[in-house]
């Protein structure tokens, strides 16, 4: 039987035979995609669905609660610590995981390395490649040391094959790379098209949770750094990750946006190395290890991430501009958000910064994004303007109001002992933060307004000049 497809206007739901450049009902351009026509009132006997080629039974009607088995508690573990943090405690069967980053990033490498840890573990893991050959794919392998029995390597574009070898050997893991690259029969356009992506991924989700099957699909961005492809396909899968990083540092980070079965916006940390990609346990240590001492401008700031407490370096550069308009560059965090601190602490705290270039960095590579972030811009900012650093052994977190008021932050235990376990021993946070903290050996320094901050957490020219004259 000969499958119709239609074009279908995305902005209004025009329908046409044909496809046209403009939507000849709302005038839109290029936003009529082509979709497959799908009968009415055409359900396959037995209460079976059609995934490609293979009928998948469906549930006949809903079922009481407690006669539902529960596969979320048999996670399938890859191996590797930092991946089933972000993914929750590891994979749960029928589960659609998007992995998704800039070219290069390490997607391909991330994935082969827990193909391989699982395959040591279960039986029959796919690594299915679109892009490349085996043979180049197995080099990598045995570059890495990833040669276990039980990981199978296959390069195959067509969906519809896929499905079927899926349907008949059941395996406990399905790597797609990269769902771009795939396309089924069914479609007339070009593999990486919209459609295309859209049902192919709609076909390998209707089969995984029809037979409980673990898949990942690795998926391209854009320029502007989304992923590539429907903003449905996001919706289509169950877990979402970014894997990104600065291409001049060796370290990555994996970010769960989207994930049904664990945290959001949890994080591992890697370090790319000779033989791929290793894990960083201990993230505080690294962002860490060459930050200078008595330096203006830098200051240990005390964040959050998912439910991992981290520690980084927060850098600032104040200086007089000979430009009309001062330059304001900022990197790894959130530029807006760092003018909105440099409004207040000219207007609440009297910095004149209105004529000063100003520079602020997030050392290593990594972005931060969270409320607790302010106080330790707005301090690295004012010592770097008044030439005077930050207290030693000082960790910073809070919020800032547009009043100039400090605003307690979530978790400051978990903060508090992070940073205790690096060797510091002072938290300057805001008030009431003390009452929060159990943490022995650390000595919490609380101020309600920016001033107070200020005057807590920079060191007296005196002593300043002493360390100076130290060095």
């Amino acid at each position: 039987m000969k499958i119709k497809t239609k074009y279908v206007c995305q902005a209004c739901g025009f329908e046409a035979v044909r496809w046209m450049g403009r939507c000849s009902q709302c005038g839109e351009w290029n936003t009529l995609q082509e979709e497959i026509q799908r009968e009415a009132h055409k359900t396959p006997p037995g209460h079976m669905a059609r995934a490609g080629l293979i009928m998948v039974p469906v549930q006949e009607g809903p079922l009481p609660v407690e006669a539902i088995q529960n596969y979320a508690i048999e996670r399938l573990d890859l191996g590797i610590e930092e991946l089933n943090r972000v993914l929750g405690g590891g994979l749960v069967p029928g589960t659609m995981v998007l992995l998704a980053g800039d070219p290069g990033i390490g997607k391909s490498t991330l994935l082969l390395q827990a193909a391989a840890k699982a395959a040591g573990q279960w039986p029959g893991v796919w690594y299915v490649t679109g892009e490349e050959s085996v043979q180049q794919v197995k080099l990598r392998a045995t570059r890495m040391g990833c040669n276990p029995a039980n990981l199978w390597l296959w390069a195959q574009t067509d969906m519809d094959q896929i499905l079927a070898r899926m349907a008949e050997d059941q395996p406990s893991l399905v790597i797609i790379d990269s769902i771009q690259t795939m396309f089924t029969s069914e479609l007339e356009s070009t593999p990486g098209s919209v459609g295309q992506i859209r049902e192919c991924t709609a076909k390998l989700a209707l089969l995984a949770k029809g037979l409980h099957i673990p898949v990942i699909i690795v998926g391209h961005v854009t320029k502007e750094g989304s992923i590539a492809g429907p903003r449905v396909l996001e919706h289509m899968v169950d877990t979402v990750l970014y894997f990104e990083g600065e291409r001049h540092y060796p370290y990555r980070i994996l970010r769960a946006v989207k994930n049904r079965f664990g945290s959001t916006f949890e994080i591992g940390v890697f370090e790319m190395c000779d033989q791929g990609l290793q894990q960083v346990l201990n993230p505080s240590m690294a962002f860490l290890a060459e930050r200078p001492t008595a330096a203006p401008g830098s200051v240990i700031a005390g964040c959050m991430e998912g439910t991992r407490p981290m520690l980084a370096e927060v850098q600032a550069l104040v200086s007089p501009s000979t430009l009309a308009q001062p330059r304001r560059v900022v990197n790894g965090t959130d530029y807006n958000r760092v003018n909105m601190i440099l409004a207040v602490l000219e207007k609440r705290v009297g910095l004149k910064l209105g004529n000063q270039d100003i520079y602020v960095n997030i050392a290593g590579g990594i972005r931060l994004q969270e409320p607790a972030m302010d106080l330790p811009i707005a301090m690295a900012v004012a010592s770097s303007f008044k030439n005077r650093p930050a207290r030693e052994d000082m960790a910073i977190m809070g919020e800032i109001g547009l009043a100039g008021e400090v605003r307690p932050v979530s978790y400051p235990e978990k903060r508090a002992a992070e940073a205790a376990k690096l060797g510091l021993t002072r938290i300057l946070a805001p008030r009431g933060t003390r009452a929060k903290i159990k943490t022995s050996g650390i000595e919490i320094l609380e101020a309600g307004t920016l001033i107070e901050l200020l005057a807590l957490g920079l060191e007296k020219k005196e002593k300043y000049t002493s360390l100076m004259s130290d060095a």
